[in-house]
């Protein structure tokens, strides 16, 4: 069976490829349940030369999406890809932010690895200190961040032979500068396309992080749950999901109920209640299970090759208002009788025993366009921020834009949809692997929200086409950019949240800005055998008192790009940055 299915998901990337040069589109079809998501299906890349062009900063009208994936002195690397991009805010700072990615170092080959980027002026500008661990296929990056501003990284691990799909986490107390390992290599239990969730209420499971699979797991198999009560040091025995949710992320509402929602296969889509979850003496159970309607089906290919068209998120409004613990779900599907998708989004006012019948936010009414890669997320005031990428203004029907819409009164009404981005073509800059990822996200605060995606804007004139690039954007009822949200009193912290002082380097805000970093990987191992590992980085670097936005939506000159030789890969097992010398070399 698994043979079988893998045959006909390589026929399928296959036509996708074909569909690509020819500039038609591969058809979509049901996404699959026995099949990972994530393959380490290439080794990593042969050395390369490095070379480098300027950062892409991109504006459309007031919007501004700055690039996150960028080397020591700010630069655009040319021919690297990134996508899948998580991002995560500190609540207590606002301006610190990190953005976590798959980071492949060269689209001649699909081996990724664990990137990410930390910001520390509100997005403006990226650092890129390196991956988790050099020569380590890593895939389907999830952040979080607790009430007292820790960073949380969990990654997907696995092998050539697929012989394990297993997670570990990773904690960073100083903004993303650094990750310390948490739980050992492949001991945060988990699987392919796990999504997770940290309880920040005032209850019994304060500070608990909780986790869900896609059924391709450590443990075998199944759509799986699991928890950690101490700070994901360590996870318990995994649990099966009834109806085996999948693709969809976890939420807490403010009575430490879990909920997990997912897509069951078909039109069926679920939300599962755990009750006793919070509380660290019991073994969880799922006690209530609701069938929900989104009105189409999760599928893959078409507009994004061999990856999903979007997946389920699930979302809890802690306000304390009118709509405290509303639960809310959206997701791009495929609508019956039709081959493209819209957005569509449900809520419940009862803690999960109905929903809504399902609504579409996309208001093109155009049931011929794409609306994909649907997220959203909850404001602690309760406002509802939608985005997703949109061909409605593409003659192509491919090049696609970044959407907004937001929402006041718990969803029941949506503002009128505004493009957020520019154009930009999917299907260039893959790595040897047909999509752009399976998710984009965002994180939204009382004034606007906080949006990770990835977009070709960037061109590279070695390939002559465009790059897979993360980018950061800020988007509000207002606008574009808004004023800093001020941080509020956090509750009381967990144990695990001990931040520590660590100088915060701040980013160049010119191109010819120089930077210099040191870097260090130390490993150290306790009397359980449990493996602490850390990535620090630390850099300086010169900075301008207020950085200037370029507006192009791509750029307008190429300058001759800088060479330098990237040293030979060599397996590690412990984390490693990624050296830090001007002009920065790559692994």
């Amino acid at each position: 069976m698994r043979s079988s299915a893998t045959n006909l998901l390589i026929c399928l990337a296959f036509l996708a490829s074909l569909a690509t040069a020819s500039g038609q589109l591969a058809p979509t079809y049901e996404a699959s349940r026995n099949e990972p998501l994530e393959k380490y299906d290439n080794p990593p890349a042969l050395p390369q030369i490095m070379e480098t062009s300027p950062r892409m900063i991109s504006q459309f009208g007031v919007f501004t999406s700055y690039q996150a994936n960028v080397d020591a002195n700010g630069q655009n690397i040319l021919g690297d890809a990134a996508n899948e991009c998580p991002i995560s805010v500190d609540p207590t700072n606002p301006n610190k932010m990190t953005i976590a990615w798959r980071q492949f170092n060269d689209v001649t080959s699909n081996f990724r690895q664990g990137g990410w980027g930390y910001t520390t002026d509100g997005g403006v500008h990226w650092t890129f200190p390196g991956i988790l661990q050099n020569n380590v296929f890593r895939s389907d990056p999830v952040t979080k961040s607790d009430e007292v501003g820790n960073f949380f990284y969990l990654s997907l691990q696995s092998n050539v032979q697929q012989s394990f799909f297993c997670d570990d986490l990773w904690r960073s107390t100083n903004g993303g500068q650094s990750w310390t390992e948490q739980s050992p290599d492949r001991g945060g239990g988990g699987g392919d396309k796990e999504w997770f969730t940290i309880d920040k209420t005032g209850g019994p499971g304060h500070g608990f992080q909780y986790q869900a699979d896609d059924g391709i797991n450590c443990n075998g198999g199944g759509v799986e749950f699991q928890r950690s009560t101490d700070g994901g040091v360590t996870w318990q025995s995994p649990i099966t999901i009834p109806n085996g949710p999948r693709y969809g992320t976890l939420d807490v509402d403010t009575n430490g109920n879990l909920f997990v929602g997912g897509w069951a296969g078909g039109t069926a889509f679920y939300c599962e209640r755990s009750s006793n979850a919070q509380i660290g003496g019991q073994t969880p159970t799922f006690d209530r299970s609701t069938a929900v309607s989104l009105g189409g089906t999760i599928v893959q290919g078409g507009i994004n090759g061999v990856g999903l068209c979007g997946q389920v998120f699930l979302a809890i409004d802690r306000s304390g208002g009118p709509t405290n613990n509303n639960i809310y779900m959206l997701a791009s599907v495929e609508p019956s009788g039709r081959s493209t998708t819209d957005v569509m989004f449900v809520r419940s006012t009862d803690g999960g025993l109905t929903f809504s019948a399902p609504q579409r936010i996309n208001d093109d009414g155009l049931t011929n366009k794409w609306h994909w890669f649907g997220t959203f997320s909850v404001a602690p005031n309760g406002r509802l921020d939608a985005v997703w990428y949109d061909t409605r203004n593409a003659a192509n029907n491919t090049d696609s834009q970044l959407f907004y819409s937001y929402s006041t009164d718990a969803g029941v009404t949506w503002s009128p949809n505004v493009a957020v981005s520019a154009t930009f073509n999917p299907f260039e800059g893959y790595p040897n692997q047909s999509k752009i990822g399976d998710y984009i996200t965002i994180v939204s605060d009382n004034s606007g929200g906080n949006v990770a995606y990835a977009a070709t804007f960037n061109f590279n004139p070695n390939r002559g086409q465009h790059e897979e690039d993360v980018y950061y954007v800020r988007v509000s009822p207002s606008g574009g950019a808004t004023p800093t949200p001020t941080s509020t009193a956090s509750p009381t912290a967990t144990a695990t949240a001990t931040p520590t002082a660590t100088r915060t380097p701040t980013p160049t805000a010119t191109a010819t800005a120089t930077a210099t970093a040191t870097a260090t990987a130390t490993a150290t191992a306790t009397a359980t055998a449990t493996a602490t590992a850390t990535a620090t980085a630390t850099a300086t670097a010169t900075s301008t008192a207020t950085p200037t936005s370029t507006p192009a939506a791509t750029p307008t000159a190429t300058p001759t790009p800088t060479a330098t030789p990237r040293p030979t890969l060599t397996p590690r097992s412990e984390p490693s940055v990624r050296p830090r010398p001007t002009p920065a070399p790559r692994p």
